[in-house]
């Protein structure tokens, strides 16, 4: 909606804007500071230029009233206007807060994110990038955007060879009994085991009996763990549009090398290739082929971002945890090197996360050997509580929650409190036995001021996406809806609705209310609740 208001407002001004919603609701329901940053042009105070403009709405049946405060313009939608949106947006739940199609909407977007190598089950920490990348995938996807979410499996290099001899150990302790010294690092857990024996299975009994058989292991220990991942993934409402290994793309290398060596900035050194990554702003050259001929782990990711841009994709947007903070300028150097635009790879960062239960620290899992499963978290609350409470914050920041909380069953668990705001706007019409059917074409014309602002605010969610969307900040949505089940729960405590004179009205505008919360959690990945 706001979008809307701001293009009928810049028609009329001729002159761009920016709006904002008051803080202050008595204040109108949008204002734009525009006076200000014309009074230098105009060599006349903001409030007489706002006075001015004031005049040039008379008559402008989108808003009842528009005025001059302070400087600011503000502005108070009418009525009729309201009632108009409330009824397209009711007649067509489907298209409900989607916005227009532009051009910009046609880019095509390549979303990459949890990659975690498939070494292990998934972490808790590896649960808040795909939750952000899932949502921001459907957000985009719902607005428009042409989006497709991809896992870079990491299948070559060092811990390739140390999940085979994890595996390979596991199974000789395990399956055959015998006393084992583990190195200083290895991959430790009870997953291992059914692997492990699925490797005798496959392989037979020997392979336990020297090290002859570790890459076939860790094959088929890869294999095994992206089931484990995918699994884990899909329980939490996450699933990607294609998987691309990292292995397969080396290959590629030399290709790739040549093209780096046509921008002149490869360079030999000490035996080893290095890419001069500090002509591009990084703070060091970086090595990208060791003095074996092996390339590095930097040369897998210029390969596949090479391959990413090759594929056609206009825009990358890749969702890192924030240890590879110091690793985006190497990489966007790479990417300016092989002669595409750096700035269309985006880098978000995924913070830690702290769980607590009871207050305390949340234990490690025995099963996993030394993190918290992923999937023991899931099935302990739930994906919906999890998701929505690690889109709580933005991934920059660190993120600390207690279990229990999210197990209440009262207003102190966010995701409680929304979905009951929702399943009691169900509960009023059950009890006023009506559908929305019935309440369709029923004008507002009610002048209970709070029944309005529901309206303006329910109508806000096309604007709240967008928000989220483009400034990757999931957090916008869910302070959104649980504002607007704190409003819902007031109006509700506050007036009888069933059996009033403005019952169907109060209905009608519920309703609207619950559709977007409804749509709201359905691009979250989660289902609203219908009862409680």
């Amino acid at each position: 909606m706001q979008t809307k208001i701001k293009k009928i407002i810049e028609g009329i001004l001729e002159r761009t804007i920016v709006l904002e919603k008051p803080k202050d609701r008595n204040l109108g329901h949008f204002s734009t500071p525009i006076a200000f940053s014309l009074a230098k042009e105009l060599r006349k105070s903001p409030m007489i230029i706002a006075e001015d403009l004031a005049k040039q709405f008379d008559n402008v049946p989108t808003f009842t009233k528009v005025e001059s405060v302070k400087g600011f313009l503000n502005f108070t939608l009418s009525d009729h206007f309201l009632n108009e949106e409330v009824s397209q947006v009711l007649h067509d739940e489907e298209n409900f807060a989607k916005g227009e199609h532009d051009n910009n909407k046609k880019q095509k977007i390549l979303l990459e994110y949890v990659s975690a190598n498939p070494t292990g089950p998934l972490h808790i920490g590896h649960a808040r990038g795909a939750i952000l990348g899932d949502t921001l995938c459907r957000v985009g996807r719902y607005l428009g955007y042409d989006i497709t979410s991809e896992y870079y499996i990491n299948d070559a290099g060092s811990q390739m060879d140390l999940l085979g001899l994890s595996i390979y150990l596991a199974g000789r302790e395990h399956i055959l009994k015998v006393d084992v010294e583990y190195p200083q690092s290895y991959y430790r857990g009870e997953y291992l085991l059914p692997i492990a024996q699925l490797c005798v299975d496959q392989l037979g009994i020997h392979c336990l009996e020297d090290v002859t058989h570790l890459k076939e292991m860790a094959l088929i220990g890869k294999d095994e763990v992206m089931k484990i991942i995918i699994k884990d993934l899909s329980d939490l409402g996450v699933q990607f549009d294609q998987f691309v290994s990292e292995k397969s793309l080396y290959d590629k290398w030399e290709s790739t090398k040549e093209v780096l060596e046509q921008s002149k900035q490869l360079y030999t050194k000490e035996g080893k290739l290095w890419l001069a990554s500090t002509q591009a702003g990084d703070d060091a050259d970086r090595v990208v082929v060791r003095e074996n001929g092996v390339p590095t782990y930097l040369a897998g990711d210029i390969i596949y971002h090479k391959d990413k841009f090759d594929r056609g994709y206009e825009k990358l947007i890749n969702i890192w945890g924030a240890d590879h903070h110091g690793y985006i300028p190497r990489v966007k150097a790479a990417v300016q090197f092989l002669g595409n635009d750096p700035k269309n790879l985006e880098v978000i960062l995924s913070q830690m996360v702290a769980l607590l239960k009871g207050g305390e620290p949340y234990k490690m899992s025995k099963r996993a050997g030394n993190v918290i499963l992923m999937s023991d978290i899931t099935e302990q609350i739930g994906s919906d509580a999890l998701r929505f409470v690690f889109l709580t914050k933005k991934t920059d920041t660190h993120l600390e929650f207690d279990l229990d909380i999210l197990k209440n069953q009262d207003s102190s668990n966010p995701i409680f409190y929304i979905n009951y705001a929702h399943a009691r706007v169900n509960q009023l019409f059950k009890k006023a036995n009506k559908s929305l059917h019935d309440l369709i074409d029923t004008p507002l014309t009610t002048q209970n001021e709070d029944a309005q602002y529901l309206i303006y605010e329910a109508l806000l969610l096309h604007d709240v996406l967008n928000e989220a969307f483009t400034k990757n900040d999931m957090q916008k949505i869910t302070d959104y809806l649980h504002s607007l089940a704190s409003l819902t729960h007031k109006f509700y405590n506050s007036y009888k609705i069933v059996g009033v004179e403005e019952e169907d009205q109060y209905l009608k505008i519920l309703s609207l209310v619950a559709m977007s919360i409804r749509v709201g959690l359905k691009l979250l990945g989660i289902t609203a609740k219908k009862e409680m």
